[in-house]
């Protein structure tokens, strides 16, 4: 009893030193490392503090309940499995947990199984399922605070150390111990430790209002576009976007020694037609930050740190993109990627970025094609660009994303007989990583010489650029790279009709305006800007005011002539299911034969609004068995998602098609389909 009244005396000094003590023990398990933690601890002693502070303050609400050891524990449990989080996420890819990764956890779900071993996912659930036992057992037997709650005074202590708390941040900030920019947020996450930077990655997020925005700034902005030629009506070539996972030219290590060049065709064909390298604003991870780059023409600089827009403001509105912009002057918007639809949210954010179709890994017939890792390997793609440029008769824009060369690369050697080898890196474990992913891009290498060949004979005019969208995962630093940027991939931009070779360095949120430039394009608010204003004075500023008045201010970019850009009706593949047929093979256990077209790996059947285990054979024919159709039963076809949490892809515009078990040719329109 003794004890425990001084405990209750001294409980504030208490609090504060276990949340050091709790904090050190996140920062070692997110540096893997309790040297580097201490070596942080000590050398930025200030850093330190105010982490464990934040920790501190939020454990404060434990006073306002009797039940003080259950939220004490509640909240050191919250807070450690944060910092379990951020290791493991840490041990496969350069960038931490952030905020927008809140709203990736069900992607996370789905690819748990390619970041953990099998006894990783169940010592992980085992160690939730103690967590909440102990956390039950508290709350129902534990002890509780013997005196009454003071909840005028204690609430007063909450909310003035909440107060006190924000003013040394702002002094923090003005003082330069922390900063609210992260010019690289891994970087930015070591030096101002991981509570800050998480919380800033949550309630950090859009682009802040210019502290000069208003109408007359947007018409003083635009008018510096005036020098611009009028687009070009005769000129309106097929455009290609290739954008390869991972992509980039390993000989730029320089500890690296690779017993062949792993991207022949890629670097000759560098020499031949209009390249550079490629600026993208993430590493190791953030492929879909590239693309909106890419897609938008719009710069991740001005959004919070670690934002996706594909997990934000997408989610809200739409924006103008080179698809909304060259659907105008009459091309079909076509996105392909050989990975499942719903990762990243792509399925309900293509809409909202103006394309027409969207073919994802569950609506090609090879997508079963896997890398060692699970990955569709990339060569499925050049049937499936090609389909695109078939599909209508006139231009086409096609944003392709590619996934082959995706880690978390394999420490032990996966490849028996491999093409190519490595060594040089610090580790066997490391070679083994480089090997697998210089084979994998060697691949990829090919599918690049496989798909301009291709293309080299198409009958229409093609622009295609390839490039990477961020340098691999294997903890590479500035000093291991020749060029030494990390945030550098490189691109090619390859035609089939003579354009002139010119070389230059862009980043990916200038590419789409460089491409229509070079096919005489000159429309849409943010790529005239970049075709007009590209380094000139004031250029970023101006850009800066540019994309928060098209994303979040008034718009005054279309109020003269009165644009919108409304969420498109996309159809999920290029063409429709069909349901023919259905055929009892075997009355013992209720096999059925169904007849149709267009049905891939992922074609599912439903019976009676229940999927049904179903067996792929080849395009034409799926198998189902076990149960006994009766007259008027209904049943589909809809393309479900491979992933380990089996979305449905049911959403406006699948390309799905059913029946009444007695009437085979009763079939619903597509266009019916939409929910």
């Amino acid at each position: 009893m003794r004890l425990y009244k001084v405990c209750n005396k001294i409980s504030l000094l208490l609090h504060a030193l276990c949340s050091a003590a709790g904090y050190f023990l996140i920062e070692a398990i997110s540096r893997h490392s309790f040297v580097e933690a201490w070596n942080y601890m000590t050398g930025k002693p200030l850093v330190f503090a105010y982490n464990a502070g934040l920790i501190f303050v939020t454990s404060l609400i434990a006073y306002l309940f009797r039940r003080r050891t259950f939220w004490r524990v509640l909240i050191a449990i919250f807070w450690l499995l944060l910092g379990i989080i951020n290791g493991i996420i840490l041990a496969n890819r350069v960038t931490p947990f952030t905020g927008p990764d809140l709203h990736l956890l069900t992607d996370g779900m789905a690819i748990l199984n390619k970041y953990l071993p099998a006894w990783g996912v169940i010592i992980a659930l085992i160690v939730l399922g103690l967590f909440v036992l102990i956390l039950l057992a508290l709350l129902v037997r534990g002890p509780k605070y013997k005196r009454r709650v003071k909840f005028r005074y204690d609430l007063l202590m909450v909310v003035v150390a909440v107060a006190a708390f924000a003013g040394i941040t702002q002094l923090a900030l003005d003082k330069r111990v922390l900063s609210n920019y992260f010019g690289n947020i891994a970087f930015a996450y070591e030096d101002y430790g991981y509570p800050y930077c998480l919380a800033v990655t949550i309630f950090d997020t859009g682009i802040s209002c210019p502290r000069d925005y208003s109408e007359k700034e947007i018409q003083r902005i635009e008018k510096t576009e005036d020098n611009l030629p009028a687009t070009s009506e005769s000129s309106k070539p097929n455009i290609i976007f290739l954008q390869l996972e991972s992509f980039f030219d390993p000989t730029l290590v320089n500890y690296l020694k690779i017993s062949e060049d792993p991207i022949p065709n890629f670097r000759k064909l560098m020499k031949e037609y209009t390249s550079g390298y490629y600026k993208v604003p993430s590493v190791g991870a953030g492929t879909a930050n590239t693309e909106f780059e890419s897609i938008s023409g719009m710069s991740l600089h001005y959004f919070g740190p670690g934002e996706y827009p594909y997990k934000s403001i997408l989610k809200e509105t739409t924006c103008e993109s080179a698809p909304y912009v060259l659907k105008n002057l009459g091309y079909t918007t076509h996105a392909v990627h050989n990975n499942e639809a719903n990762f990243y949210g792509r399925r309900s954010i293509f809409p909202n970025l103006g394309f027409d179709t969207f073919t994802s890994a569950e609506y090609m017939p090879e997508e079963e094609n896997k890398n060692p890792l699970g990955w569709t390997k990339d060569e499925v793609l050049t049937d499936e660009i090609l389909k695109c440029l078939d599909s209508t008769e006139g231009s086409d824009y096609i944003y392709t994303i590619s996934t082959q060369g995706h880690g978390a690369y394999p420490e032990e050697q996966l490849i028996d007989d491999p093409e190519i080898t490595v060594t040089g890196a610090a580790t066997e474990a490391q070679n083994n990583q480089w090997e697998y992913y210089c084979n994998e891009i060697h691949e990829m290498d090919n599918f690049v010489k496989e798909l301009t060949d291709a293309l080299a004979d198409y009958p229409e005019d093609v622009i295609l650029v390839m490039y990477g969208d961020h340098l691999p995962t294997m903890g590479l630093t500035v000093e291991d790279l020749k060029n030494k940027y990390l945030f550098q991939t490189q691109y090619v931009m390859w035609d089939n009709f003579g354009m002139e070779k010119k070389d230059v360095n862009l980043a990916a949120y200038q590419m789409a305006a460089e491409v229509m430039d070079r096919a005489g394009i000159h429309e849409g608010t943010i790529f005239r800007y970049h075709q007009a204003r590209r380094n000139t004075r004031n250029y970023q500023v101006d850009l800066e005011t540019l994309q928060y008045d098209l994303l979040y201010g008034e718009r005054y970019s279309y109020k003269e002539n009165g644009e919108t850009f409304e969420r498109t009706k996309m159809h999920m593949g290029l063409y429709d299911v069909s349901l023919d047929s259905m055929e009892l093979v075997s009355d013992t256990d209720f096999t059925y034969r169904l007849k149709g077209t267009n049905f891939t790996p992922s074609s599912q059947v439903k019976l009676n609004g229940e999927w049904v285990d179903t067996v792929y054979v080849n395009p034409t024919t799926l198998m189902i068995s076990g149960t006994e159709l009766n007259d008027f039963d209904r049943v589909s076809v809809s393309q479900r998602s491979n992933s380990s949490t089996r979305k449905a892809l049911s959403k406006s515009y699948d390309r799905s098609a059913y029946m009444l078990y007695s009437a085979n040719k009763w079939k619903l329109p597509t266009e019916e389909n939409e929910s």
